[in-house]
């Protein structure tokens, strides 16, 4: 489990933990090539191989139209959603590699599917991870790891309640979204969970370079 997000992280692997589960964390910023290096040197260390990637880390950064978002701003989403992603696949295969195989998600968005006219870096972050899956399922395809994106809808995630309590619109805005979606509510984590789960074991084994929408019906209109 990686994060930047220490406190939180260990709380969560503890948790984990307690359950007769076993789970470790790293703190990881995925923007520095040293330190996922290192990190997912580790893990392999530690577990003896690395099979399973996911990708999600991701910021939403700021929320105005194109031609009011500086270049920082741009940059900030695209070095923690792209070059993350990125860095962390990189620095994987080849411990997949050892491992004779392995399964990479990258968790995207239905906007990286279709379009909003909103937050326009992260928009484009999500569709660059993506059309990454697609071209690593080709690319490492003969040597057994697979790779696919996960796109949630709305989701009651941090970041979804960040966004709620920002506006001000609080509960009222779970609702307003969840009327915007043909399932009638918003999604939780472990519907997204679920899928990633899907993807990453063998039930999955043979799906690479997929699409998995989760969004309760949002992109089917």
């Amino acid at each position: 489990m990686l994060d930047v997000l220490e406190a939180d992280g260990k709380a969560t692997a503890e948790g984990i933990c307690a359950q007769d589960g076993e789970a470790a964390f790293w703190k990881l910023d995925v923007t520095s090539e040293a330190e996922v290096a290192r990190v997912l040197g580790d893990i392999a260390a530690r577990f003896g191989r690395l099979d399973i990637l996911v990708n999600n880390a991701g910021i939403e950064g700021t929320n105005e139209p194109t031609h009011q978002v500086t270049l920082e701003q741009w940059q900030q989403v695209m070095a923690v959603n792209v070059t993350g992603t990125f860095l962390c696949t990189k620095h994987a295969i080849a411990h997949m590699e050892r491992a004779g195989g392995g399964a990479i998600v990258n968790v995207s968005s239905m906007y990286g599917i279709a379009a909003g006219p909103d937050v326009p870096p992260y928009h484009a972050s999500k569709a660059a991870v993506r059309m990454m899956a697609k071209t690593d399922a080709m690319l490492y395809a003969a040597k057994g790891i697979r790779a696919n994106s996960v796109h949630p809808g709305y989701i009651r995630t941090p970041m979804l309640e960040h966004v709620a309590q920002v506006s001000g619109q609080g509960e009222a805005l779970y609702d307003y979204l969840g009327s915007q979606t043909p399932a009638g509510k918003v999604g939780q984590p472990r519907d997204i969970a679920a899928g990633i789960l899907y993807l990453v074991s063998d039930a999955g084994r043979y799906v690479t370079g997929a699409e998995l929408v989760i969004d309760g019906g949002y992109t089917a209109r």
